[in-house]
């Protein structure tokens, strides 16, 4: 039977797929549909087909899950900032688990028991520190649209608090709000700065300071277990892993694009009495090959914390020529991480020990995951054991 725009199916849930859609099939035909839990018998009204797969939107929940619950936000479901808010914290946390070790074991064939139980967040609501504020001229009502992205659309939803956002930026809100930009199309963002750290305006820090100690003891764990005497901390931003992680090694240097961010990192380690090194602005894969000719690979650790596209091609190549003893790789983007761990580990050059994730990112798709890579040719050189979790 074919499928087309309009059709209402009843279709059993059989899994959530990485990005929260819920997967389900008609005459072995892929269905996805948001908002839905695995298990669930639900209703749905096809929107889109394709040639191998169809989506549908959510218009009844025939037999619920258990692990559903009533969503906190009145605005989820329309906004597209938290895919699993209907979903019980610890069915998150499954979830997210299950989601990274099919990434995993699907885009590089690593061992899903390699991955650790994902760590939770203290606080799954009210913490992020930084969102984005979009304005839309909504020719309707002839005003202003204030808010998120829809799920479904480029459109806004016009809203006045973020149920996952802290207090202090739903209070700015209000006051974008009351002080509406000129016009649809501009984007403000609003930030909350983390205490003691210089963060220039367009620069990077990490969106949850609740779970952000979790975070820093994890890569503190793997690169103590590691041993080593020298740190290359590569898309270092405002120099955070550099700062916290400094007194673990002789010597360190941070690499990054963003020459503001890195004038902030230098002062950020002025302040915070860490000496023991020194800031580049630099594309990684410009000034890395450099570096590591500086230190001796069997006592270097090199920490890779990039963008969600992951890194660049020349930058994997290099590091699997020089085969540094460790390589511990943060990311909020597991797919793109299991793809270049993939590539690093290709023809036995380097071998995952272990992932751990964490939960960054409460009721969204997103999850952070700290990797340690280790070079199979350093065996002879500080031996690395896995932490007891």
């Amino acid at each position: 039977m074919s499928l087309a725009r309009g059709d209402k199916l009843t279709l059993k849930v059989d899994d959530i797929a990485f990005g929260g859609e819920g997967v389900a099939r008609w005459d072995d035909f892929v269905v996805f549909v948001p908002l839905v839990a695995v298990g669930e018998v639900v209703e749905a009204e096809v929107t889109e087909v394709k040639k191998r797969f169809a989506r549908a939107k959510l218009l009844r929940v025939v037999a619920p899950s258990p692990d559903r619950v009533e969503p906190l936000c009145r605005y989820f479901g329309e906004c597209g900032g938290c895919q699993y808010q209907h979903l019980a914290y610890p069915a998150q946390l499954s979830l997210k688990l299950k989601q990274i070790g099919d990434l995993f074991e699907r885009i590089g064939g690593f061992d899903r028991g390699l991955i650790a139980p994902v760590v939770p967040c203290p606080q799954p609501y009210g913490y992020r520190n930084r969102i984005m504020i979009r304005s839309q001229w909504d020719k309707l009502k002839q005003g202003l649209n204030i808010g998120f992205l829809q799920a479904e659309s480029r459109l806004v939803v016009d809203l006045d608090e973020c149920k996952i956002a802290e207090p202090a930026l739903n209070e700015q809100i209000k006051h974008v709000r009351a002080h509406p930009p000129p016009r649809g199309g501009i984007k403000v963002v609003l930030r909350i700065p983390p205490q003691g750290w210089e963060v220039p305006p367009d620069s990077f820090f990490q969106n949850n300071f609740f779970l952000l100690p979790g975070l820093v003891e994890v890569v503190r764990e793997r690169l103590r277990a590691g041993g080593a005497q020298h740190l290359l901390d590569i898309y270092c931003g405002v120099g955070f892993f550099s700062v916290e992680l400094g007194d673990l090694v002789q010597s360190f240097v941070g690499v990054e694009l963003d020459r503001l961010a890195i004038q902030a990192a230098r002062r950020n380690a002025t302040a915070r009495g860490r000496l023991n090194g020194q800031f580049v602005a630099s594309a990684a894969e410009d000034v890395l090959p450099t570096l590591l000719s500086r230190f001796n690979p069997r006592v270097t650790t090199v920490l890779l914390d990039p963008p969600r596209k992951g890194c660049q091609p020349d930058l994997l190549q290099v590091l699997r020529r020089v085969q540094p003893a460790q390589i511990i790789y943060v990311s909020c983007h597991p797919a793109t991480m299991a793809r270049d761990l993939n590539v690093l580990c290709a023809d036995g050059v380097f071998e995952l020990a272990q992932v751990v994730p964490l939960d960054m990112f409460p009721n969204t798709q997103h999850v952070e995951c700290v990797a340690d890579i280790r070079c199979k040719s350093a065996a002879d050189g500080p031996k690395l054991s896995l932490p007891t979790l």
